[in-house]
């Protein structure tokens, strides 16, 4: 094609779009072409070599999956509303598999009896459908796509371990071999559930992804995951006394810092977020963004959201002026997270629960005494320092290409996948989770591998070699020689 599609936002979608790589049939759902698909097998037989290196095995498994899995799972209503959920004409309820950790727990469950059958690495790649609300980007964010999915089972935690840091290499190794600069990142493990997660991250300016990673070790982690240490405790030498200030309609930190004549870092920034429909109260600094994750953590709670205008005006509190300092009793009630880099510091500015009004000269230590949970619960930022090394990290934007899980037994103990130990004990298998998106990495790959010219394939997973473009086909000198180094190539096994 000579145009760039309209709807094409991204350089994946618009060169795979226009060299022929793919065509749209609805949103979020495309065909693949020749060239495509032989892209999408190369990357494939990499895939294959290096998990069966590993010692995985492959197996395929059904797309549609039934309604009791999932409850047994306790997944069937948790997962929201991207499962695309089914009944037959029986009126059973069914599922287009979105992951399969139900199904390959069942079907482990009911052949692996014994602690000697084990360890078992089972992978597929496989269509999966997630019905995204927004499907954006092309294949970055599609509602069907082709993935990898593998489940390791062990009979302990560090035999499980084992198994991941397995596979975690093998990652790397397939990563390398696709041509790709990348990073494995520490990460949250989100709807799958675990305790230890990395996501690989390819590098590329058209990113979704906040990443850091320090300029000095080998620590990197998604900006929603990354730890943060606690700075210092400012002086508290020569405190301000606490005033109101009039603040008409000036809501922003931006807002309000710029109309004070104070820097943003000497702002509060105060959101209310609801855990589980509990109101939850966060404080981090001006310059600095809540991170809901960590929250999420902190609470052990299952959801978690920002809380509506009611909600904020049922708790008394004005919303664009909330702050710490004379609030209501049902406020008061509220859990109170404070972020650790808002300790000991003074001479702030919060909210003043009135509509156009702010405190300055704010202590936390002094006016807010009953507030003592200083947590981390920021977003990590350029700057910030590294958690292992104490170095600067550096931001960069990533595409994310594979995700791997330590589950434990979350699954197994919900769905009873057990095996008989040595002492001949029933216990539950200790399960890992990994996944690539194939035709995410693809599109990744051009995201990082282009020029205005068009797509620069990495080597290993370019469709072709070599291209033989004969321009003159009505010449028959031309075309002799063509078909001469055509026939020449494929008899060096040349592509």
């Amino acid at each position: 094609l000579k145009e760039t599609p309209s709807d094409a936002e991204v350089v994946s979608h618009q060169l795979l779009t226009r060299g022929g790589y793919i065509r749209k049939l609805t949103a979020g759902i495309y065909d693949y072409l020749p060239l495509a698909y032989r892209v999408i097998r190369k990357i494939e037989a990499i895939i294959r070599e290096e998990l069966d290196r590993a010692g995985a095995q492959e197996i395929l498994l059904p797309t549609v999956q039934p309604a009791e899995i999932w409850r047994e799972s306790g997944r069937w209503q948790q997962y929201g509303p991207e499962l695309l959920r089914m009944k037959d004409r029986k009126g059973g309820e069914f599922c287009l598999g979105p992951t399969h950790e139900e199904v390959i727990v069942d079907l482990v469950r009911r052949d692996v009896r014994s602690w000697r059958q084990l360890p078992i690495n089972l992978y597929q790649i496989q269509g999966k459908f997630r019905d995204e609300i927004r499907p954006r980007a092309g294949l970055m964010r599609g509602r069907e796509f082709i993935m990898k999915d593998a489940y390791s089972f062990d009979v302990s935690e560090s035999a499980a371990l084992e198994s991941y840091d397995l596979m975690y290499q093998a990652y790397n190794a397939i990563f390398q071999r696709c041509g790709l600069d990348f990073r494995p990142v520490e990460a949250d493990t989100g709807s799958i559930g675990g305790s230890r997660s990395h996501e690989f991250q390819v590098l590329a300016e058209s990113g979704e992804d906040a990443i850091v990673s320090c300029s000095h070790c080998d620590y990197a982690a998604n900006v929603e995951q990354a730890e943060l240490l606690a700075q210092p405790s400012a002086s508290h030498d020569n405190q301000s006394s606490l005033e109101r200030a009039h603040t008409p309609m000036k809501k922003s930190i931006e807002e309000v810092s710029t109309y004070l004549k104070r820097a943003v870092t000497d702002c509060v920034k105060t959101l209310v977020l609801i855990a589980d429909e509990s109101p939850v109260i966060a404080l981090v600094r001006g310059d600095h963004e809540v991170n809901e994750i960590k929250v999420k953590k902190r609470l052990a709670a299952q959801m978690i959201r920002m809380a509506t205008e009611e909600e904020i005006e049922h708790l008394g509190l004005v919303s664009g002026f909330i702050g710490p300092y004379e609030v209501s009793d049902s406020a008061q009630e509220a859990r109170w997270l404070i972020d650790h880099t808002l300790k000991g510091t003074t001479d702030l500015v919060v909210g003043a629960n009135r509509s156009d009004e702010h405190f300055i000269g704010l202590s936390l230590q002094r006016d807010c005494p009953q507030l003592t949970e200083y947590v981390d619960i920021r977003m990590a930022a350029d700057g910030d320092p590294c958690p292992r090394c104490g170095s600067n990290l550096r931001s960069f934007k990533g595409i994310e290409v594979g995700h791997i899980f330590y589950l434990g037994t979350k699954y197994s103990e919900a769905m009873k996948c057990t095996v008989l130990d040595e002492t001949g004990r029933d216990t539950p298998m200790v399960m890992g989770c990994y996944g690539i998106g194939v035709t995410r990495v693809m599109a990744a790959a051009i995201e990082q591998n282009h020029d205005r010219f068009g797509i620069i394939w990495p080597h290993s997973i370019a469709p072709f070699e070599l291209h033989i473009l004969s321009l003159q086909s009505n010449v028959d000198e031309v075309v002799d020689c063509a078909e001469s180094l055509y026939q020449g190539a494929q008899e060096r096994r040349i592509e």
